[in-house]
């Protein structure tokens, strides 16, 4: 399935994680806030590169991007969030009563985008085989504070086998546009994570004997950011349901 059919079914009202979706194709996080807050945002995302990698950033109230020129960003992502005064206030399918003219929209890169790579060496990804949502976890790292914006580090989690560890961490971080290399190897407590079963964000998987859970920065943590810093008002993608974009994920490799 290409890639316009695909945002086609989402706009038509499919909602679904999108891990596996459209292999090979780059995925983003989104988070659109009023533009007297969009500095902040650019510059919390340039001192926290890693987890808020921003591929492209709207003009205010313009629901398009570069990354795929006939998309709709207010209808084209399976589900999406509503946020007032750093409260969630409503899920949906589609963002389009939601989206303000004051709107700018951030595309961050997601960690979707390299898993294709990881399948390739033969590694698998958990949440795709168990064709759930990817665990994420709120950690006990703050981020670097910008302007009126602050917030923990969320991550991901994938189980590695022991032995594919240094493998997951070399093809992951020939992608540094979508997060890169894991920022946590092994102990979930030395991240503030209590219980791997019971994720912040998403689905729990299985860690089975001989794997080491590995973490990755995980573009959900501006949604954290809007909660901590309690943002008037914003509209994001659910975790897990992405943006997937017509650029090949090839372009951020390097």
């Amino acid at each position: 399935m290409n890639t316009a059919a695909l945002r086609e079914q989402f706009r038509a009202g499919l909602v679904r994680p999108t891990a596996g979706l459209a292999p090979g194709v780059t995925q983003v996080n989104l988070i659109a806030l009023p533009r007297d807050w969009a500095w902040d945002m650019l510059l919390y995302a340039q001192r926290n590169p890693q987890p808020c990698p921003v591929l492209d950033v709207s003009d205010p109230g313009v629901p398009s991007t570069v990354l795929a020129p006939d998309a709709d960003l207010r209808t084209d992502l399976p589900l999406y969030r509503v946020w007032r005064d750093g409260a969630l206030v409503e899920e949906a399918p589609d963002a389009t009563a939601a989206w303000r003219d004051d709107l700018v929209a951030f595309l961050i890169g997601c960690s979707f985008t390299f898993e294709s790579g990881l399948l390739a060496a033969g590694i698998e990804v958990r949440h795709i085989a168990a064709g759930s949502n990817v665990p994420m976890y709120r950690t006990n790292r703050e981020c670097r504070p910008a302007g009126r914006l602050g917030g923990p580090l969320v991550v991901s989690m994938r189980p590695i086998p022991a032995d594919r560890v240094s493998d997951a961490v070399r093809i992951s971080g020939r992608y540094p546009a979508v997060h890169g290399a894991p920022v946590h190897v092994g102990d979930p407590d030395a991240l503030g994570i209590p219980d791997l079963a019971r994720p912040d964000y998403g689905d729990p998987v299985d860690v089975r004997p001989g794997e080491i859970p590995v973490f990755w920065a995980c573009g959900v943590t501006p949604q954290a950011a809007v909660v901590a810093s309690k943002v008037p008002y914003a509209v994001t993608h659910a975790p897990g349901h992405m943006f997937v974009t017509d650029t090949p994920d090839s372009r951020y490799q390097v």
